[in-house]
């Protein structure tokens, strides 16, 4: 393992919380000079959420047109046991050839590599790096860096399954009226800007009832903190 990944390992099981669960992704990124890093799991409960280097406007992209019922990703990793390629799934179909232009439409990289990991009580993680280069290029770099990669996507599952646990013992929080406001309308499914215009507000003043509602949740991102609200009755929708 090089000094960097060595040092990096160090860092992750230093974490002690999402933020800095979310920091060690940029650290990765930048560690490997690649586009993006992202971390996506389901817990024993199912709840999908996760942590990573793709932008907001991908993310809420990504569950407003529910590409998760067809993503190749998603589907493809779930079938398998060892790490893969992208260029090994199955991007024929129409639907599937389309996400694909959308998401680099939305700064997604042409490459990808993607581990499946799989915890206990059914917990089923994805642990994914990205970026915009040429085959070669690409191929190059997972042979280089494929071993310590599996352990790298190793101790970011153990950490995550480590705020799981601490997150069941919690007393549910509680949410002002305009959080819980916020957070019910992204589980009916509107985008920001619909959520915002529904509340008579801008988005930036949302996007500060998210984050403030996020926080309280001890959620790793917006469609974590949506899932907490729903699994705690704290929204109803």
């Amino acid at each position: 393992m090089t000094t960097g990944l060595q040092d990096f390992l160090e860092d992750i099981q230093r974490v002690e919380n999402f933020e800095e669960f979310q920091d060690a992704t940029v650290k990765l990124r930048d560690l490997l000079g690649i586009a993006h890093v992202v971390y996506h799991w389901v817990n024993s409960v199912g709840e999908r959420f996760g942590a990573g280097t793709y932008s907001s406007e991908w993310v809420d992209r990504y569950l407003e047109k529910d590409y998760l019922r067809m993503d190749p990703v998603i589907f493809g990793c779930f079938q398998r046991f060892t790490p893969v390629s992208w260029k090994q799934l199955d991007w024929s179909s129409k639907a599937a050839k389309a996400f694909f232009l959308d998401a680099l439409d939305y700064g997604v990289g042409n490459q990808g590599y993607t581990i499946p990991i799989r915890g206990p009580n059914g917990q089923f993680a994805l642990f994914t790096l990205n970026h915009n280069t040429t085959d070669d290029a690409w191929d190059q770099l997972i042979a280089r860096n494929e071993r310590d990669l599996v352990v790298v996507a190793h101790e970011f599952n153990k950490k995550a399954l480590s705020f799981d646990t601490q997150i069941e013992t919690q007393v549910a929080p509680s949410l002002s009226p305009r959080e819980a406001s916020a957070i019910t309308h992204l589980a009916k499914g509107l985008n920001r800007g619909q959520a915002a215009a529904e509340m008579g507000i801008s988005e930036h003043t949302l996007r500060v009832y998210i984050e403030s509602a996020r926080h309280k949740l001890g959620a790793m991102n917006t469609t974590h903190a949506v899932a907490r609200a729903l699994s705690m009755g704290l929204i109803i929708v």
